[in-house]
């Protein structure tokens, strides 16, 4: 089993850098980015300025459209972008102004001075200590509009997803991890709460609606659930909201967000109350689809091994009916649901966004979503890695759970 996992463990390296690489060059190459938002906001603001018969496809100068890419890295090919972004090719982390000879500040309470060798080479000091060269600086040259070469001051550093900095986002102005991190727990205990809630409603009703196969309640929980099934969550969500949520209908539940305003005032109590108040229905909404998929794969698995030839046996040997379902049958009907363990746990915590927006809450869902529509590239860069990593490894801990459940299986 450790040649097994050691073997997918090395082939979701490249299946990582493949698919990321995929919808970096996608959403790279889609129209309305944060350059294009940036130079929209320039001429806004030259016309705005009294620049109203200026040409909208020449207004900006080439020299201030340049540094806009220089900044943004979007003079780089795509494949060098996307190593930037890694943080395994080096991104411009200030770039400057400066003029040869010339002291030039450059923050942090550091000033420095560009000077010319005599074979047209470009060396960067320390302005209070000429001997020290500043190594860590750099000069590039970029051309002005006058088609005049100035030289630009860059520093350079490896920083990346793979060094833990996921960027800073264009629309929040405030590092992309801390937005996450700031509404990882909602969209966490979420998942976890419908995680649980799945599997044991939905394994408990599979189990029922095997053992009375045909019956009336069998029929009538198969309508329900399917119906269920049929309808989106988010749209399920809408329609509570409407009826449950104090619309046309009934005042029973909040309209959205996951806590009231008041929320820190309350004593311990009086706030699990009143986050499982809100939680109701947006549970609900995450839970109704899968709970169609694991309680007819729960009742099918059954089926299938009370037909089987070792459950006869066990009846013909007068084991009683409790101890044959559930020490024999049971044991191998579970098998096909720890397969979907994985694939649950990263539907749950990874594809959340329209229920999430259904019913406000500001969970990471609700964030990559307003991403998209607002081309913050690094957030939806961000729930790309997310999303990935999650369908990896929930894929080996299916692999890992599936071994665990049925000791016939041999990895090789």
């Amino acid at each position: 089993m450790a040649e097994f996992f050691t073997r997918r463990l090395l082939l979701a390296i490249p299946t990582f850098f493949i698919s990321t690489f995929i919808v970096f060059v996608i959403v790279t190459m889609a129209p309305g980015g944060p350059l294009e938002q940036q130079l929209a906001q320039l001429r806004q603001q030259a016309v705005e300025g009294g620049g109203g018969g200026l040409d909208f496809n020449n207004d900006i100068p080439p020299s201030e459209k340049a540094k806009l890419e220089r900044y943004y890295h979007f003079h780089l090919p795509y494949h060098l972008q996307y190593m930037v972004w890694l943080g395994i090719w080096p991104r411009n982390a200030q770039d400057l102004s400066v003029e040869i000879n010339k002291v030039r500040n450059i923050g942090k309470g550091q000033r420095a001075k560009v000077i010319q060798n005599e074979d047209g080479s470009y060396r960067v000091l320390n302005a209070r200590d000429l001997s020290q060269e500043l190594t860590e600086w750099e000069i590039e040259m970029m051309t002005a509009d006058d088609g005049t070469v100035e030289p630009r001051l860059v520093r350079k550093e490896f920083s990346g997803i793979l060094t833990g900095n996921f960027g800073e986002s264009f629309q929040f102005q405030q590092p992309v991890i801390e937005l996450i991190i700031e509404r990882m727990p909602v969209s966490l205990q979420f998942g976890l709460i419908g995680f649980i809630l799945s599997y044991s409603v939905c394994i408990y009703l599979g189990i029922l609606k095997a053992l009375n196969h045909g019956s009336f309640f069998d029929f009538t929980s198969s309508v329900v659930v399917f119906v269920g099934y049929s309808i989106p969550g988010w749209a399920l969500g809408a329609v509570m909201l409407v009826i449950f949520g104090g619309g046309s209908f009934l005042d029973l539940f909040p309209l959205g967000g996951f806590q009231s305003k008041n929320w820190a005032e309350m004593g311990f109590w009086a706030q699990v109350w009143d986050r499982a108040h809100h939680f109701v229905l947006p549970t609900i909404a995450y839970t109704i689809v899968q709970f169609a998929t694991l309680t007819m794969l729960t009742k099918n698995s059954l089926l299938e091994n009370l037909s089987q030839d070792y459950v006869r046996t066990a009846f013909a040997k007068g084991l009683r009916e409790k101890r044959v379902i559930w020490l024999h049958a049971m044991r191998n009907s579970i098998i096909p649901l720890a397969s979907r363990i994985g694939a649950v746990i990263g539907i749950f915590l990874a594809s959340s966004y329209l229920i999430e927006r259904v019913f406000n809450i500001e969970g990471i869902g609700k964030l990559s979503f307003e991403a998209v529509l607002a081309r913050d590239y690094t957030i939806v860069f961000a729930f790309t890695v997310i999303s990935v990593t999650l369908l990896i490894v929930g894929q080996m801990i299916s692999d890992l759970a599936l071994a665990l459940v049925n000791p016939r299986i041999r990895f090789r």
